[in-house]
Parts: structure tokens; C-alpha cells; sequence
């Protein structure tokens, strides 16, 4: 079953490097050429704007020839030092690409401030007309296009190329129209045109490594994976519920987690065996995402009484502000024990507080049995995006 996996997980990566791959070189030879066109024609005119919007073509193409590296070094197999792969590489590939996007960003904004303290007019024609509009039609099809793939690669560096391509449509858009202006009335406002333009590239670059930096400090989880796995497990024979689900990521799509399910307290070690196989294979099939463990939790059957004050416990606990899932309850009558686990928003003000606070009132009305609340995290099963 693990050769199986790998290799289809090899198969699945193989695949998504080189739709990422083709996608970048798509996106090098448009920028490349859009960059030569657009600053043969503003070194023409004399047209500022123009020109740094060549040098932003220039940062993306540059950019895909990042992404490529980035997603090929990614994509090496694992080895002894690195067993969970290098997936990870594409977040170091993301900061890189938004450093040079600052890079251009800040570049742009000096360029255009030297413009203003020594303006020299554009001397535009209907060709570097012609050119501008040209370059809005080719980035508005490029940016569809990269988000397209982005979104059948599953890669971030791709979703953000494809943002950015449609974002330089819109700046080239206002550059043609200050170019439009200046022919109609003479007035010149290329300058101003170009310092919301290096804003722009610089909010963007920012925004980038925000999501960079968020990758690779790791976050939670988008629920869509979260959902589908308990989905798949709760439509197991035998499964009553499934609850403290934790999912790593090591890099784009590449998951690792565990979870615990809730069965009879009668399920042999022999069946839960079995069951826990059935689980791993079923989310793996589905989601590639690999479960390294399955985790139980027994359900007391045939007591009545049991039945009675975990219903008893549950409104009780459940009736907290701020608790939000409860979970994995038995009574061991032998022991004369109670555990469970709850989980607490993040919102709580006082996590530790409102957990004792619990465990007095469940002893209050659970007199004569140990108490044992194990406190969980919201880390991904409970959160919605």
C-alpha cells in the first residue's frame, strides 16, 4: 500500500510541475515580449510611464522564471535528509518573487519623483497607442490563463501570477489613458500616473510576502480539505464520529494528518485494525492526503444510565460561551472515571479559567466519579474559512 501511494503521489506531482512549467514559460516569452514592445515605443515617445510599465513586465517575466525553479526544486523526490520532500521550496520561491516585485516597486517610485522635480512631456503617437492597447488585451488573456492552471496545479505562485498579470492590465489601462489625455488637452500627467503605478507594485509585493511569510509559518488549513476528510470518514461502517483532525502542510496539496473517530466500545483491536486501514486508504484515494494516524475513541453501548449523564454533561458543557465542540466522552464504571475532551475558541479570554470552571460544575453534578477533561486546540476541523 505505501509503494502504491508514493507512487501516485509522485505521478500527481509529476503532473502538477509540468502544467506549472509550461504555464511559466508561457508567461516569460508574453512578458519578454510585451517588455521589448513597450520600451522600444516609451523610450520613442519619451514616455515614463510606459517604460516602467516595460520594467514591470520585465519583474514577471522574471518572476516565471522564479516560479519554474522554485516548482522543479520543489518537486525533487524525498530523501534521507528531507523525507517529507521539498514542497516548501515554493513558499521560499513566493518571497523571492515579491522581493523583486519591491524591488521594481521602489525603483518605479523614484524614477517617477525624479519625473516631477524634472518633468519632460511624452511625445506619444498612434503607434505607442496601438501598443499599450495591445498589451491590455495580451495581460487580461495571460492573467485568465495563469489562474486557470492555477487553479488545476493547486499553486499559489501561479494564482498570484495570474492576479498580477490582471492588475497590469488595469495599470496599463491608466497608462494609455494619461496618454490619451496628453494628446487631447496637453496636459501631461504621466508622472503622477507612474507614482500610483509603483504604489500599486509595491502594495502587491508587500501582499505577497505577507502571504509568504503566513505559508511558511504555517496556518490553518483551507476547510474544503478538512470537511471532505470527515466527510469520508464519517460515512465509515462503525464510525460515530470523527473529531481532532490535524493537518500539515509540506507545501502546495501536499498533506499530512491524523484524526480520531469515536466507535462502540465493543469494536475489537482486530476490527479497528481493519477499520483504521480502511480509513487511511479511503481519505488517501479521495484527497491524497496521507493520515499517519487514526486515533479512538470509545462509545459506551447497551447503559442507559451512561446514555443519561453524558446527555446530562453535554448540555451542561455545551452551554458555555465560547466552548466550541465536545467530544470523545466514556464513563468507566469500573474506574468510576468520566473523561472527555472540549475544544475552546481561540476568542476566550481566559482559556484556563473557563476549562476549570468546567470540569467543578461537571463533578458538581457527577458526584463520585473522577473527572479527567483533556482541553483541545481549534487547529483545523473546526474552522471555517
Amino acid at each position: 500500500m505505501q509503494v502504491g501511494r508514493g507512487l501516485c503521489y509522485n505521478a500527481r506531482m509529476e503532473n502538477r510541475e509540468k502544467t506549472v512549467v509550461r504555464t511559466g514559460i508561457v508567461g516569460i516569452v508574453a512578458n519578454v515580449l510585451l517588455a521589448g514592445f513597450k520600451a522600444a515605443a516609451g523610450l520613442a515617445v519619451n514616455s515614463i510611464a510606459m517604460v516602467l510599465d516595460a520594467v514591470n513586465n520585465l519583474s514577471d517575466a522574471l518572476s516565471s522564471v522564479i516560479t519554474i525553479i522554485g516548482t522543479k526544486i520543489a518537486g525533487k523526490k524525498p530523501d534521507k535528509k528531507h523525507p517529507l520532500g521539498h514542497g516548501r521550496v515554493e513558499y521560499l520561491s513566493q518571497m523571492a518573487v515579491a522581493l523583486l516585485i519591491l524591488y521594481a516597486g521602489i525603483t518605479a517610485l523614484v524614477e517617477s519623483v525624479k519625473k516631477i522635480i524634472a518633468p519632460e512631456p511624452p511625445d506619444h503617437n498612434m503607434v505607442s497607442l496601438v501598443i499599450i492597447g495591445v498589451a491590455i488585451i495580451v495581460k487580461i488573456f495571460l492573467g485568465l490563463y495563469f489562474r486557470k492552471k492555477a487553479a488545476q496545479a493547486k499553486s499559489e505562485l501561479l494564482k498570484a501570477s495570474g492576479t498580477d498579470a490582471l492588475f497590469d492590465a488595469v495599470l496599463s489601462t491608466a497608462v494609455l489613458i494619461s496618454a490619451i489625455i496628453f494628446l487631447a488637452t496637453g496636459f501631461n500627467a504621466e508622472a503622477y500616473v507612474s507614482i500610483l503605478i509603483s504604489i500599486f507594485i509595491l502594495k502587491a509585493g508587500y501582499e505577497m510576502i505577507r502571504e509568504a511569510i503566513d505559508d511558511m509559518l504555517g496556518h490553518r488549513v483551507e476547510g474544503e480539505y478538512t470537511k471532505k476528510v470527515k466527510e469520508i470518514v464519517s460515512a465509515m461502517p462503525g464510525v460515530y464520529g470523527v473529531y481532532d483532525v490535524i493537518l500539515h502542510n509540506y507545501g502546495p496539496d501536499r498533506f499530512l494528518g491524523s484524526l480520531h473517530v469515536e466507535v462502540d466500545d465493543t469494536v475489537t483491536a482486530k476490527e479497528f485494525d481493519q477499520l483504521t486501514r480502511d480509513i487511511v486508504e479511503a481519505v488517501y484515494e479521495e484527497t491524497a492526503i496521507i493520515l499517519t494516524a487514526v486515533g479512538l475513541y470509545s462509545r459506551n453501548t447497551g447503559d442507559d444510565e451512561a446514555m443519561r449523564i453524558r446527555s446530562e454533561i453535554t448540555r451542561l458543557v455545551m452551554d458555555h460561551e465560547n466552548v466550541i465542540q465536545m467530544h470523545g466522552f466514556y464513563i468507566d464504571e469500573k474506574r468510576k472515571r468520566i473523561t472527555f475532551d472540549i475544544v475552546i475558541d481561540f476568542d476566550e479570554a481566559n482559556i484556563k479559567e473557563l476549562y476549570e470552571h468546567i470540569v467543578n460544575d461537571v463533578k458538581e453534578v457527577a458526584p463520585g466519579y473522577e473527572v479527567k477533561v483533556s482541553l483541545d486546540a481549534d487547529i483545523s476541523d473546526l474552522g471555517e474559512d
